[in-house]
């Protein structure tokens, strides 16, 4: 019998029952496909790392060479980040503030209708991604610390800048503070919680095989005098394991002072000094500040981040027993409530002479870049600059003129 007239004997019930098995298994090869892992892409950088070169080789990890690193890793470039994890760099005993105006005359900083809100964005991103909070905004207290500032504050307040504000309530911080002359409001205010931040991104950057813990030793950089795309810088871990990369891009704060490709720079670094104190009476939903800044440490118990000096002349990069005595003193003027001292920083801020920051490829040497010389803004712009880099490394777009490291072509055409 043939299996038409088979079919055909069939009832219906039995023609139904062999349709609805045809259905369930086609859907079940239909599941199985979906849930069937798709191949692994060959990105950049699985298939350089296994050849021993990367795109990038970025040598420091604080909070340029993490943002750098940030975004080329959302490009899916290719790159290794050498970092020796120095507990004293700016960056880790920074208080993070990014703060919309400077100085004794409450001048709005640089770019700061750009550099906000992409700070902002760029800090909200990261701690996304990582899980943490990276950023919030606590806004300044400032309290004049005589009738000269106070003039210079509503000075500006009359000429209509929008980042400050008169103070709620003059009153508000009496049981806290001592003051004379009143205080206003700088507003808004943000603090990059680099403490979580910096620790968060080199654990995933370890998770990825995208970091070495060591000391970059330049030595062991070897640079093709003919700079091109290949692979035209060399280096050696201590492990002895060569890598070679496209580019090195040099995000190692005071270490670049000495860097021969980027020494002739006008670097002017400074010093600077921070307390670490404990106030259990005092709000923590504000910076305050005064002849000192008091910013609260995220995730720390009534602890406050104390500083900072600024000091151009310094024999050394340890804490001094002067900053100490001097802020301490500050403070106990300063405060009506108990705190005590728990810890004491120092570090060198590779700030520059123009107070603007060196960025992009070396003029002579393109397969050398540079971001750096952020000094006491490294928090707000080190984020802007480091996209900018990567869309000029990766999609030629241009870096803001007054930061390009480019306008000093002559100075860096100098002999090492």
């Amino acid at each position: 019998m043939t299996l038409e007239k088979q079919i055909k004997g069939w009832s219906r019930k039995k023609k139904e029952a062999l349709i609805n098995e045809d259905i369930s298994e086609l859907k079940r090869l239909s599941n199985t496909k979906k849930q069937d892992p798709e191949p692994d892409e060959e990105t950049p950088f699985v298939r350089l790392r296994a050849q021993g070169h990367v795109e990038f080789l970025i040598i420091g990890q604080g909070v340029s060479g993490t943002f750098l690193s940030y975004y080329l890793h959302k490009e899916k470039r290719s790159f290794i980040v050498i970092d020796n994890g120095n507990p004293n760099s700016p960056s880790r005993i920074a208080a993070g503030i990014i703060n919309p105006v400077t100085g004794r005359r409450m001048v709005t900083v640089w770019m700061a209708d750009q550099i906000l809100p992409f700070a902002w964005n760029a800090y909200q991103s990261i701690g996304n991604e990582l899980g943490i909070t990276a950023i919030s905004q606590k806004n300044i207290i400032d309290f004049f610390p005589n009738p000269f500032m106070r003039e210079n504050f509503l000075k500006r307040l009359n000429e209509g800048n929008d980042y400050i504000q008169p103070a709620n309530d003059q009153e508000k911080y009496r049981s806290y503070f001592n003051y004379d002359f009143g205080c206003g409001e700088i507003v808004p205010v943000y603090t990059a919680h680099l403490e979580t931040l910096l620790p968060a991104w080199r654990k995933k950057l370890l998770s990825e095989n995208l970091l070495l813990e060591e000391n970059f030793e330049l030595e062991k950089l070897s640079v093709s005098p003919e700079p091109g795309e290949g692979q035209s810088v060399t280096w050696t871990s201590v492990d002895g394991k060569s890598f070679s990369s496209d580019k090195v891009i040099f995000c190692d704060g005071n270490n670049s002072f000495d860097n021969p490709w980027f020494k002739q720079l006008p670097f002017a670094p400074n010093k600077g000094e921070a307390l670490i104190a404990e106030i259990p009476g005092l709000p923590g939903d504000n910076v305050y500040k005064k002849s000192n800044l008091l910013a609260p440490l995220a995730g720390e118990n009534h602890l406050y981040w104390v500083g900072s000096s600024y000091n151009w002349e310094f024999d050394n990069a340890d804490p001094s027993s002067a900053f100490r005595d001097t802020t301490e003193a500050a403070l106990k003027e300063w405060l009506k409530i108990p705190f005590k001292i728990v810890d004491h920083y120092a570090g060198i801020r590779p700030a520059t002479l123009e107070r603007r920051p060196f960025v992009g490829l070396h003029p002579h040497q393109p397969n050398i870049g540079i971001l750096n010389g952020m000094g006491t803004k490294g928090c707000s712009l080190a984020p802007f600059f480091a996209k900018q880099l990567v869309d000029h490394l990766l999609h030629h777009q241009p870096i803001t003129p007054e930061a390009s490291v480019s306008r000093f072509q002559k100075i860096l055409s100098k002999e090492n």
